[in-house]
């Protein structure tokens, strides 16, 4: 039976289908500005002479790659011959080390086009090119580099058509604790190893906190959340209306994700759609237990659409073991179907026993709402400790997550069920029951 223990109502605050002030946006491209002038990645800080809301060039662009690369003395010394004529003094070393390494292309043979307003696309290219990634390889699109790196959590934001100065920036920002693609370092973090003499004010921005704030949670694992919309009749699937909405999250970049059991109880069907609009298949069940009310499922990386990408964001799993009343904790999940949504609170209890639950629960003061079941209740350094799943409804205050620890202690490759397999498996073992019972 689906568990019926809450009546959520809370409000959060709202991710996705609600914008940003203008204002709220050009405060964060001068904030931007004036860290990467103090991290002497850029001359100009927001205070200076630099047009935030001036188009930013090709040449601008690869300029600030090289730097955030922190490879400007190799850039100096290559002595490679890009053989465009197009390229000004000041940024010729950048362009032709950046071509060299195979960050960046012309425009055409001999010409790169310099001045030209870079694209949102053609900036993440050569971005997730400088991380590793490559497109020659098929892990992204030119044409789909800006959504490709915001469905990763490289892009905290949706960026399209040609890029200002102040989103240039902001976007360099927001990469500076994004991995390599090796797992080997954070672009601040090699930053620093390859410049030693930034590490303070590196350290003074919070770039090297690994505690995170509510609006980091938001910017940097917002991507690795989705909505789950499950169908309960095939009748349900060909007309197009979900019987009920739930969260998941990722747990691996090829698609294995965490979220209730009771979200996806009784479907035939299910989808995941994540914060950059995409929507892709449920295809498997590979884990899942009624009482402790978790579920392992494996999503598709084909799109509804039939668009294919090669790794999703992800979230680590830590467990309840050193979680302890007091610490703050952080909630992401789609609070009443009305999208990804994040909210703050303090663990009020770590071993609440609930009725229903094999686990006891992590009982926490960080609101959500119905919808929210199968989001991740995270510590502070964004690692996944429990599954949002309900409330006391006659609480204030007393939100509940299942610790993820059986699901760190799972066998996770195994081959699973569909969704109407899940379905029919328990219908039987609930019509077993019911004849023993009368017996």
């Amino acid at each position: 039976m689906k568990k019926r223990i809450l009546s959520l109502f809370c409000a959060l605050v709202l991710l996705a289908g609600a914008l940003p002030s203008a204002a709220a946006l050009q405060g964060d491209a001068a904030r931007a500005a004036d860290a990467l002038a103090t991290l002497g990645l850029i001359e100009t800080a927001a205070s200076g002479d630099d047009n935030l809301n001036a188009p930013a060039t090709r040449a601008q662009a690869v300029v600030l790659l090289v730097a955030l690369a922190g490879e400007r003395k190799e850039a100096e010394a290559d002595t490679w011959i890009s053989g465009f004529t197009d390229v000004p003094a000041w940024a010729h070393a950048e362009i032709t080390y950046a071509a060299h390494r195979g960050w960046t292309s012309g425009a055409a043979l001999t010409e790169f086009k310099p001045d030209s307003t870079v694209t949102a696309n053609a900036w993440f290219a050569f971005l997730l090119r400088m991380l590793g990634y490559s497109d020659k390889a098929g892990d992204f699109t030119v044409p789909g580099a800006a959504l490709f790196a915001q469905q990763i959590g490289l892009a905290a934001r949706t960026y399209s058509g040609g890029l200002t100065r102040g989103q240039l920036y902001q976007s360099a920002m927001d990469a500076m604790t994004f991995s390599y693609k090796d797992g080997s370092a954070t672009v601040i973090g090699r930053l620093v190893e390859r410049t030693p003499a930034i590490r303070a004010a590196a350290n003074a921005l919070g770039l090297l906190e690994t505690a995170l704030t509510a609006r980091q949670v938001a910017d940097r694992l917002t991507a690795a959340v989705f909505r789950i919309d499950l169908y309960e009749k095939q009748k349900h699937v060909n007309e197009g209306t979900p019987t009920s909405t739930a969260s998941g999250f990722f747990i691996s970049e090829d698609g294995l994700a965490v979220t209730n059991y009771h979200s996806i109880e009784d479907g035939v069907y299910g989808t995941a759609t994540l914060s950059t609009g995409e929507t892709f298949p449920i295809q498997r069940v590979v884990y899942y237990d009624p009482e402790t009310d978790i579920a392992v499922v494996k999503v598709s990386r084909t799109t509804t659409g039939g668009k294919t990408t090669s790794a999703f964001k992800y979230l680590e799993m830590t467990g309840t073991g050193d979680v302890r009343p007091g610490d703050r904790v952080y909630s992401l999940g789609n609070p009443l179907g009305g999208g990804l949504a994040v909210s703050e609170g303090v663990v009020s209890a770590t071993e609440r026993e609930v009725p229903g639950y094999a686990w006891p629960c992590v009982m926490n003061t960080a609101d959500i709402s119905k919808g929210s079941s199968g989001g991740a209740l995270m510590n502070i350094y964004g690692q996944v400790i429990a599954v949002t799943t309900g409330a006391y409804a006659q609480g204030n205050s007393m939100y509940l997550g299942v610790p993820v620890d059986p699901v760190m202690e799972a066998d996770l490759t195994k081959k699973g069920w569909t969704l109407e397999e899940v379905a029919k498996i328990e219908r039987a073992k609930i019509e077993k029951a019911r004849a023993e019972n009368e017996t």
